[in-house]
């Protein structure tokens, strides 16, 4: 009989044992065999199955999963004689089940291999270990990451996926081979900062090599990032492991053969044993517990209740003043005592800190960024859709600029906010989602997709139902980055920044009143209404300085530059570009910084009729498409300028659509490019009243009609 086999852990497989794969058809065959395989032999009624393949199930949809089954059923059992009985994949009562063996299926063997290495010599369980770590083909069913059905079980076959890494490690150890665990251990630790043992594994391995100042610089570092990303403190096995090094501690040095070869712990902690099956990530979920505290004797009749009614101090001994910082200080040790480690609690507290962080610019701004996908990914590892919304959506910081700061990072923060929309459980979760379709359309600013704008419509729609101030602030902020689909919508973000600075004023939402005010200052600059745009900057400015809102005075001081120019005075206006660009450097917003200067220059230059000068050898980041036509024309390249204009693309959905348009049709003009001029005419002129690029608050390439006349 043939003996088929099937794979997990990675894309979902099905082969002859020893023999070639079978075509399992389309993916629908294949999440059917993958959500039995998830059942552990165990019945999957039809209705589940219905539910689980469609968001929206169609008509036939139960005579679809009939049909899928009788697929995979003849390509499972190809011998099979017509109307037997199936062996493997039955029909028992309301649904279906995979009867196949548990050494049938490659996650079920990585189980039992790892369970069973625990209780091997050191030599059997690395070769163990190495094997089931080699069926390993990716993450575990991974076409199917986005379903539901298959979040816990994936998180749970990762968990052990590390623990796996973590044993192998111990095992090169054991065999007094530091130097072939430090790779891995380097490796590991890259992608999974939070594992406390990964860390005491590989200071321990660096240890063993003669490399004291480099073990203790990884457990320096371990510190850091499990302090920094997750508000957690070391363990009793780091903390010991340190203090080990520190003095040289025989108890670190390899065992004699035979030996217990765990490395040391404090005494009488044990360390922590391999986690049973539908154990969640330690080192996110538990700690190792506190010491006991013990109770105190019950107090005798008529006592006072000293846990209810504590004693007032006496008044001769008031406590010493507290200043900010040791106030900062005593809370931060109060919580870390109190709040216990590794809980959804201190993650989402967490995430309210990295917010907070955002807002103080610079490197405070740079290390939010970090923190918050590390912070995304550990929720993730709950399987948890609920605590993942709360964690993304947390992060309401306002934001201004339209090109995100770190496109792969914003990427990803869509694709998991999207799998968790999908993922939560129908009933009351319309505040998270509306935070979470709000952070699409954040995330999404400049893309000149469909979903971005839909997903704003769709948050703003959920936060005035809803009637949450907060809430829809967060919400008209998507509003305003989706606000760029074409030229000439300067009215439109106006009436966006109104509706923040007099929502934000009537329930204190200070950082949206500076936001609302620098999008009204924007909007004001394109209309050429510089009078309203000053007030608004003024105002920006202020509230920033009584609030230390550091990053406003970068855009302040940008429109200053702008309204230079638009005065008239390119010199004045030259300088004070240069000397805003220069505050630029270290403001943790390279979404803004790069290439922006060249940019400016080139837009000054061109509105005051001065020649354009562009230096080739600048870094103009994403703008040098734009500004690579007047590079080719400075050279005398005409015909090379004509091909790299007529290629360019359509301008981003952002602040600068209007600028790259301008752009494109003054280097169009200079080339005689008819066919470019009306491409450039067509998107210009619904911005007919605007001045090109003003907008931005950056800069400006003067009135757009002038563009249209020529």
């Amino acid at each position: 009989m043939v003996r088929v086999v099937f794979g997990v852990l990675g894309p979902t497989v099905a082969a002859v044992d020893g023999g070639g794969a079978l075509a399992l058809k389309g993916p629908r065959h294949r999440a059917v065999l993958a959500r039995l395989i998830v059942a552990r032999r165990r019945v999957v009624p039809v209705a589940r199955l219905v539910e689980d393949l469609w968001v929206d199930p169609p008509p036939g949809a139960v005579g679809a999963v009939q049909t899928f089954v009788g697929a995979l059923r003849r390509v499972l059992e190809p011998e099979r004689p017509p109307r037997a009985p199936a062996r493997l994949l039955v029909t028992d009562g309301p649904g279906y089940a995979l009867r196949t063996g548990p050494d049938t299926v490659d996650a079920w063997r990585f189980e039992t291999a790892l369970a069973s290495a625990a209780g091997l010599p050191a030599p059997k369980a690395l070769a163990t270990l190495e094997e089931a770590l080699g069926w390993w083909r990716g993450p575990a069913y991974a076409e199917f990451a986005d379903e539901d059905w298959s979040r816990g079980e994936r998180a749970r076959l990762a968990e052990l996926r590390l623990q796996a890494v973590e044993r192998r490690a111990e095992a090169h150890l054991a065999l007094g081979r530091p130097a072939d665990a430090v790779p891995d251990l380097d490796a590991h630790l890259t992608d999974h900062p939070w594992r406390e043992d990964a860390w005491r594994l590989l200071a321990l391995a660096l240890y063993r090599q003669h490399r004291q100042g480099d073990a203790l610089a990884v457990l320096r570092r371990a510190r850091e990032v499990l302090v920094d990303q997750l508000g957690v403190d070391p363990g009793p096995h780091l903390r010991h492991l340190e203090s080990a090094i520190l003095t040289h501690s025989p108890s670190l040095d390899p065992r004699p053969a035979g030996a217990p070869q765990h490395d040391p712990a404090p005494p009488d902690t044990p360390l922590p044993p391999l986690p049973p099956r539908g154990a969640r990530n330690r080192a996110l979920t538990s700690d190792t517990p506190a010491p006991t505290t013990p109770q105190p004797p019950h107090p005798p009749r008529g006592a006072r209740n000293r846990a209810l009614t504590p004693d007032p101090p006496p008044l001769s001994n008031p406590p010493p003043p507290t200043t900010p910082a040791d106030l900062w200080t005593r809370a931060a040790k109060a919580y870390n005592r109190t709040v216990a480690k590794g809980t959804r609690a201190r993650l989402e507290h967490t995430v309210g800190l990295i917010r907070n962080l955002a807002v103080t610019g610079g490197e405070g701004l740079a290390e939010a960024r970090h923190h918050r996908t590390a912070a995304i990914t550990a929720a993730e590892e709950f399987a948890d859709p609920e605590l993942t919304a709360r964690v993304i959506g947390a992060y309401d910081v306002p934001a201004i600029w339209t090109r995100a700061d770190d496109p792969a990072a914003a990427e990803q923060i869509v694709t998991v906010a999207e799998r968790t929309l999908a993922a939560l459980p129908t009933g009351p979760h319309d505040t998270a989602r509306c935070r979470l379709l709000a952070t699409v359309a954040l995330e999404t600013r400049g893309a000149t997709g469909p979903r971005g704008p839909e997903a704003a419509r769709e948050a703003e729609a959920l936060a005035r139902r809803l009637d949450d101030p907060a809430l829809l602030a967060f919400a008209l902020n998507g509003r305003f980055m989706q606000s760029f689909t074409r030229a000439g919508l300067a009215p439109q973000r106006d009436a966006i920044g109104a509706e923040l600075v007099e929502l934000a004023v009537r329930h204190g939402l200070v950082t949206y009143e500076v936001l609302g005010h620098l999008v009204r200052l924007q909007a004001r600059a394109a209309l050429a209404d510089f009078a309203a745009a000053d007030t608004h900057a003024a105002t920006a400015d202020r509230l920033a300085e009584r609030h230390e809102l550091p990053l406003v005075g970068v855009f302040t001081d940008w429109y200053g530059a702008l309204r230079l120019s638009a005065a008239g005075q390119p010199a004045r206006a030259e300088t004070a570009c240069r000397a805003v660009a220069a505050r630029l450097d270290g403001a943790g917003m390279p979404g803004l910084e790069r290439g922006l200067l060249p940019l400016a220059l080139l837009c000054l230059r061109l509105t005051h009729g001065l020649p354009p000068d562009p230096d080739p050898r600048a870094d103009w980041g994403p703008h040098r498409p734009w500004a690579e036509p007047f590079t080719l024309i400075a050279e005398g390249r005409h015909t090379e300028a004509r091909t790299a204009l007529r290629a360019l693309p359509e301008p981003p959905h952002d602040l600068l659509y209007e600028a790259y348009s301008a752009l494109e049709a003054e280097a169009a003009l200079r080339l005689d490019d008819r066919t470019v001029l009306e491409r450039a005419r067509t998107r210009l002129r619904p911005a007919a009243a605007e001045l090109a690029g003003a907008g931005s608050g950056l800069l400006t390439l003067g009135p757009v009609e002038r563009y249209l006349t020529d």
